[in-house]
């Protein structure tokens, strides 16, 4: 399968200002600086906040034992997604994997060959990863609203600006992939 899938490249730029500024920054430098600010507050910050939940009412805390090494399993595999996911749109899209900074080129090579939102759906397990790790039912909360929030964003911002952005080629990805439960792509190899 080749690198990148054929298909029109994005018209969309950063606001100019913006944009200067942000095309004198090196892509990695600015991937790290993305990657660490949002990780940090996604993946440290909320979940502290919402773990403080089950401290300040012990009632919701339920210990789940050996089902802590299950979360660290599920949170180390879901970050390395995350990893692959993140390097994966930045390599083939020629840019970042945020709004103000987008990706280039259409993407579906490697885990986008799986499922389309391998990087929100990566956080979202981590999250559940995070939950089992910590016996927090603040952080099991916190791991069902940010599957509401990431399927409401991705159905109704992330789509349809990506069916905008890229045309024919993202329609036949929406038919062909599955948006969050991965399924092997069609004409591999079992």
């Amino acid at each position: 399968m080749p690198d990148r899938v054929a298909g029109p490249r994005s018209t969309s730029r950063p606001a100019a200002p913006l944009a200067t500024w942000l095309e004198r920054v090196p892509l990695s430098v600015r991937m790290t600086v993305y990657s660490t600010s949002f990780l940090a507050f996604i993946l440290v910050l909320l979940p502290w906040l919402a773990h403080r939940l089950d401290v300040h009412f012990p009632s919701l805390h339920v210990e789940l034992g050996a089902g802590r090494l299950v979360g660290v399993v599920i949170a180390a595999v879901a970050l390395g997604i995350y990893a692959a996911s993140s390097y994966v749109l930045t390599h083939h899209g020629r840019g970042a994997y945020v709004e103000f900074d987008p990706p280039r080129e259409f993407v579906a090579v490697g885990p986008f060959r799986w499922c389309r939102n391998p990087i929100a759906g990566s956080l979202v397990l981590t999250m559940l990863g995070l939950a089992l790790t910590f016996s927090s039912t603040g952080i099991l909360l916190l791991f069902l609203v940010g599957m509401a929030l990431a399927h409401i964003q991705v159905v109704l911002l992330e789509e349809p600006l990506l069916r905008q952005r890229f045309g024919a080629p993202y329609a036949r990805y929406l038919r062909e992939v599955p948006r969050w439960i991965p399924r092997r792509p069609r004409g591999s190899a079992p």
